[in-house]
């Protein structure tokens, strides 16, 4: 009865391993998973509590073995305290897709003489540590990958990201001489720093792809009607350049700003009739012409999707639409590159 009751205790602990819920965690179900893996984790350690609190003469070196099972479960507690920041972080950016582990974990709960058997629990555990790591490290992966992305899109288009370097490398304290025997900093402290790092990088890339205007500054039915350049021109019928693009849509269509920024013009421009300029940051400037209403003010504060005014057709136009420009140090260049951009940077992020 007395080994009975050992091994149903170290089978229910080693039972509460929860590889399938960490598989779970890391598809995106992330709160709800991370709740219930931390109320088994609590039952684990009353489980191994309770197998410390017994006298095991007859087991030889089981004590020995149970203190070290839990050392490591004490580890395992601080690992998933730092993986639970972690996961909150990579939530609140949209990273939700972590990776891929084991679906089962091989358990052995005791041993041919009855007994439990400690080493295949102390196994699991371990087992279960490297799991977590693998979701620390799935967490860094996506968010450099995913900030490498939106920095390459984006110098492309002779947009400079400031990312932050070393954030969280401050540290110091007296120079004193080592101990003998004292324990090093903890290794998963370390490794959690070194995620959290490639985490706030990635959201200092997303802060920059807000800045930049490349998103598009119109949505619902509307058409492409001219591109940027050389064409036709609809007046006089010889060869002129546009500078922009031009998005045929209903008059009173929503314009929208392509990015975060300041408006700096709001009013009237030859040919172009009513005008919104918007100011973004990197020597670039987005203007929305021939408009029916204005929606913003100069000096206004917009974001990325903000409504800043109504198509028209104001000016020199032929019906209603949106004129589009982007200008790089007081000069237009091509949109389009701008937008797909946008359009591509968005898919991965979705």
């Amino acid at each position: 009865m007395f080994a009975l009751l050992l091994g149903g205790n170290a089978l229910q602990g080693t039972a509460l391993l929860m590889a399938p819920d960490i598989a779970r965690l890391l598809s995106g179900q992330n709160e709800l998973i991370v709740t219930a893996y931390e109320d088994r984790l609590a039952q684990m350690r009353v489980e191994i509590d309770r197998l410390q609190s017994r006298n095991y003469a007859q087991a030889g070196d089981i004590n020995l073995q149970l203190q070290e099972l839990s050392v490591q479960q004490e580890a395992l507690l601080e690992q998933h305290q730092l993986v639970r920041a972690l996961v909150t972080k990579a939530d609140e950016l949209g990273l939700a897709a972590l990776g891929d582990v084991d679906e089962q974990v091989p358990v052995s709960p005791s041993t041919t003489s009855g007994n439990p058997d400690v080493a295949a629990t102390s196994a699991s555990v371990v087992q279960m540590m490297d799991e977590t790591q693998r979701a620390m490290n799935g967490i860094a992966s996506a968010a450099t990958e995913r900030t490498a992305s939106i920095v390459g899109e984006l110098s492309k288009l002779g947009i400079e990201v400031d990312l932050p370097q070393s954030a969280l490398s401050g540290m110091g304290g007296p120079l004193l001489a080592a101990e003998s025997g004292a324990d090093l900093a903890s290794p998963s402290l370390d490794d959690a720093n070194a995620v959290m790092e490639a985490l706030l990088q990635y959201k200092a890339a997303r802060d920059s792809l807000e800045l930049a205007p490349v998103h598009m500054p119109i949505t619902g039915n509307f058409r492409q009607s001219s591109g940027y350049g050389n064409r036709k021109d609809p007046f006089t019928g010889g060869r002129a350049f546009h500078s922009g693009l031009d998005f045929a849509a209903p008059t009173g269509t929503t314009v929208l700003s392509a990015g975060e920024g300041v408006v700096i013009f709001a009013g009237q421009r030859s040919g172009y009739g009513k005008v919104v300029e918007v100011e973004h940051g990197n020597g670039l400037v987005t203007r929305y012409a021939h408009l029916s209403a204005f929606l913003s003010q100069k000096g206004q504060r917009v974001q990325t999707g903000t409504p800043i005014a109504k198509v028209g057709s104001t000016g020199r136009s032929t019906g209603p639409h949106l004129h589009f420009e982007v200008h790089r140090a007081d000069k237009s260049v091509d949109p389009k590159p701008f937008l797909d951009t946008g359009k591509r940077i968005l898919s991965m992020l979705n």
